[in-house]
């Protein structure tokens, strides 16, 4: 980044649903095998209350970050929502506005500003990299030094049943930026996107609502994707390759050498291996580009009984995945060699120790917290930072990278690094508060309850946070609330 300051981050703040899935009841209830669940996905998620969406988890998330960072409502210029889970397509980041008003008023503080722009962005779970790159634009732009709040918040939930029930979670992160941060710094300019149409890999089609069959056991609304896991698997990889790829050809470094610098990797993480899986992935495709010992690439191949050759062509390729799958109606892997490859590295000591370095910050908070979709990167940033700065590790000016994704299918990779006296805005993030203080472990009956739209037996406790208090029911030529939430904010006491 040299020596230009970056727009970036000043704060950010975790918040969790109190209702837990310990996923080692979850293997007993199910039969699912609870080592391999543990090594490949976590050991929990949360799940919503009934006065909960993700409007409240948004809500709660920006009034602790008002507070925890001491922000005066009447700097923010802009307020953006990232997410993929909202229940209302008019309306965006204005609901969370009028939440957040009404608890500060009730707070004896001020509202936020009337000039404030609301966006909300959609784009699976890149929805939250996308909103925080515009709050970095407009700090670097017609901000006029006005702060800009971004809140990445997703609901993750699946039918129960399916493949996907074990990565569900539920979760929102507001982080606040400014052209001048007191936590990480964001070099937009060195940053890399990429994007590619993936037809039917996760998606959520309004027509689902009207097919019998669809989520045909549970009572509520529910918003379960249609996704095909081994396709989704190849697209993630596939689309974080190129955007890596692309922020590095931007940083005028190869692949082995910005690896071996780099400080810290986050990355999207709907389960723990996905971000080990690219990981391994990007090592074995800078293997290929001859940016690491040549002998290297030769050995791991001959070990994993696949061609070299292969492995290089791959590195040069430009698979269309969409298209490949149109043709052959199933998916189909155009990176097989390499997978092979990367899979072997995976078991390696020397990978794992370069794992254990460069992306061991925040992963175990990260056990159990569950797939938060757009809010994953962030939460896994503000765990990671947190933990650097109780353990005393210090990242100033030290390279980092985030790698954001969402299915259909885009990427990002924002180079950051953290700004100086970032440790006290990082003690600030609280993410160990909002992972254990409050957490309810459900049993069998509450969960399948709770999550199929049935009464769960569950006495609610609201207290400093917000609640959907009724659901408008109007619907007259005069006046329509129909469907309309209406929110109330719940104080400490």
């Amino acid at each position: 980044m040299g020596t230009e300051r970056h727009p970036g981050l000043s704060g950010m703040s975790l918040f969790l649903p109190k209702y837990r899935v310990r996923l080692e009841d979850w293997c007993g209830w199910t039969g699912n095998d609870w080592n391999k669940i543990q090594a490949v996905v976590g050991r929990s998620f949360r799940i919503l209350g009934p006065q909960q969406n993700v409007y409240t988890m948004a809500a709660n998330a920006v009034l602790k970050l008002i507070r925890d960072h001491d922000v005066d409502p009447t700097r923010v210029g802009s307020l953006a929502l990232g997410t993929e889970s909202s229940t209302d397509n008019a309306a965006g980041a204005v609901i969370v506005r009028g939440m957040v008003d009404m608890a500060l008023e009730r707070l004896g503080m001020p509202r936020l500003s009337r000039s404030l722009e609301v966006p909300e962005f959609k784009h699976a779970c890149l929805g939250g990299v996308y909103a925080l790159k515009n709050a970095l634009r407009f700090a670097r732009t017609d901000g006029k030094d006005r702060q800009a709040i971004v809140v990445a918040a997703d609901v993750a939930e699946y039918e129960r049943g399916t493949t996907g029930e074990p990565t569900q979670g539920a979760g929102a992160v507001a982080m606040l930026v400014e052209p001048k941060p007191k936590l990480l710094e964001v070099d937009l300019d060195g940053s890399g996107s990429a994007s590619a149409y993936r037809g039917p890999d996760f998606r959520k089609p309004f027509a689902r609502h009207f097919v019998d069959g669809y989520a045909s056991a549970t009572e509520r609304i529910a918003d379960f994707p249609i996704f095909s896991g081994k396709y989704s698997t190849f697209a993630y990889v596939d689309e974080v390759v190129q955007a890596v790829e692309d922020m590095l050809s931007h940083q005028s470094v190869t692949a082995g050498k910005y690896y071996r610098s780099v400080r810290a990797l986050f990355f999207h993480r709907p389960y723990k291996m996905m971000p080990v899986q690219a990981m391994s992935f990007l090592y074995v495709r800078g293997l290929a580009r001859g940016d690491h010992h040549p002998d290297e690439l030769q050995q791991l191949c001959e070990e994993a009984g696949v061609s070299m050759d292969e492995v290089v062509a791959e590195a040069r390729s430009t698979p269309d995945l969409y298209g490949e799958l149109l043709a052959a109606g199933e998916p189909k892997n155009p990176y097989a060699a390499t997978a092979a490859a990367a899979s072997l590295l995976r078991k390696k000591p020397a990978f794992r120790e370069l794992l254990d370095q460069k992306m061991s910050l925040g992963t175990d908070a990260l056990m159990d917290m569950g797939n938060l979709y757009s809010a994953a990167l962030p939460a896994w940033m503000a765990a990671g930072l947190e933990e650097a700065a109780e353990q005393r590790i210090d990242l100033t000016g030290e390279p980092m990278v985030a790698i954001g994704y969402g299915s259909g299918d885009a990427s990002e990779a924002l180079p950051i690094r953290a700004a100086e006296g970032w440790q006290e805005a990082a003690r600030r993030t609280q993410t160990q508060a909002a992972l254990h203080e409050g957490a309810v472990d459900l049993s069998q009956a509450q969960y399948e309850a709770l999550h199929d739209g049935k009464d769960p037996g569950l006495a609610p406790d609201p207290k400093d946070e917000f609640v959907i208090a009724r659901v408008g029911q109007q619907y007259d030529p005069g006046f329509q609330d129909l469907g309309v939430e209406y929110y109330e904010y719940v104080p400490a006491s």
